[in-house]
């Protein structure tokens, strides 16, 4: 007679706390809940709320991982510096940034983030700030003294690009650690409240406004065109990577929650969309393990989601009748 150990590979555990990236079939019992677990693959992506962060805001930056998260800056409605850490289940207040702005870049981890740029509420600022996990330091600022541009990649190997001085703008920085420098060739489509996600080497722009679908990818010199965002928007939340993306919310001329992955050639529909419709969002993560927080409705929110995408590992209840 097969038993489990002989058809999985492994034997049933007695676990005070799920697993943290359970395996597909790899049953166990929980011992604090008191209830037998097994742990499956999704076969679609689906948003789960989570809970509220403690300043509500849109125009706001994130870093960072769906477990270890950061978000900063932004309007609640008067201009904020606010920082705060989410751990996987609620946010914690930070020190602030020194230079409040809403529509900044945004690079990094919750421990090592950048952010760059954005609009105090009387001036744009080309302000750039390093996060150690505790507070903000300033550093040198932008070249392109901007807002509504975005950002990706590391603390130490940051990308800026698009945005609006007085006019829409494809300008293009690169961050060393130290200072920016000025890449002489912008986005081929000029654009601000865009989304952002990938490295210094291998970045993707999508969409913005004016109102575009239109995706780009960055090699660390020049911008390539790749095929469109089926919903044409801006102010959407982004996560991933060049060749891994996911974006989510935004304004198409109305809030929507439309989400979509992206594989490095094209993008896919998901057929489930944020809970809450918003757009101006924060964004960080990966392709199947993203957050979104903040950003606005009518007002702003402090609303924030959890994105499982299809084929990652999730926790289901063993119901015994």
């Amino acid at each position: 007679m097969a038993t489990y150990k002989g058809i999985q590979g492994f034997t049933i555990q007695n676990l005070s706390a799920d697993p943290s990236n359970p395996i597909e079939g790899q049953v166990w019992y929980n011992s604090t809940s008191n209830v037998w677990k097994v742990g499956e693959l999704t076969t679609a992506g689906a948003w789960a709320t989570s809970n509220n962060m403690n300043t509500a805001r849109s125009v706001l930056a994130g870093a960072g991982t769906q477990t270890a998260g950061l978000a900063f800056g932004g309007g609640s409605p008067t201009t904020t510096g606010a920082t705060e850490e989410y751990d996987g289940n609620s946010w914690t207040n930070s020190n602030s940034m020194n230079t409040a702005r809403r529509g900044l870049a945004n690079a990094g981890t919750q421990t090592a983030a950048l952010a760059g740029g954005g609009f105090t509420g009387t001036v744009n600022s080309g302000a750039t700030e390093e996060y150690d996990g505790n507070s903000w330091a300033n550093s040198n600022p932008l070249n392109t003294v901007r807002r509504f541009l975005t950002g990706c990649g590391t603390q130490t190997a940051g990308l800026a690009f698009g945005g609006y001085t007085t006019v829409d703008v494809g300008a293009t920085e690169e961050y060393g650690g130290i200072s920016w420098t000025s890449n002489p060739t912008g986005l081929n489509t000029v654009r601000n409240t865009l989304g952002g996600c990938g490295t210094q080497t291998a970045a993707l722009a999508i969409g913005g406004a004016p109102l575009t679908a239109a995706t780009e990818e960055y090699n660390g010199a020049t911008w390539a065109s790749s095929n469109p965002l089926n919903t044409a928007r801006n102010g959407m939340g982004a996560a991933g990577i060049q060749t891994a993306a996911l974006a989510f919310g935004g304004n198409t001329g109305s809030n929507t929650g439309a989400t979509e992955e992206y594989d490095g050639n094209s993008w896919t529909s998901n057929p489930t969309g944020l809970n809450t419709a918003r757009f101006v969002l924060g964004g960080c993560g990966t392709q199947t393990s993203a957050l979104g927080f903040g950003g606005e409705t009518t007002v702003q929110v402090a609303n924030t989601e959890e994105w499982t995408g299809a084929g990652a590992p999730v926790t289901k209840t063993i119901t015994v009748s």
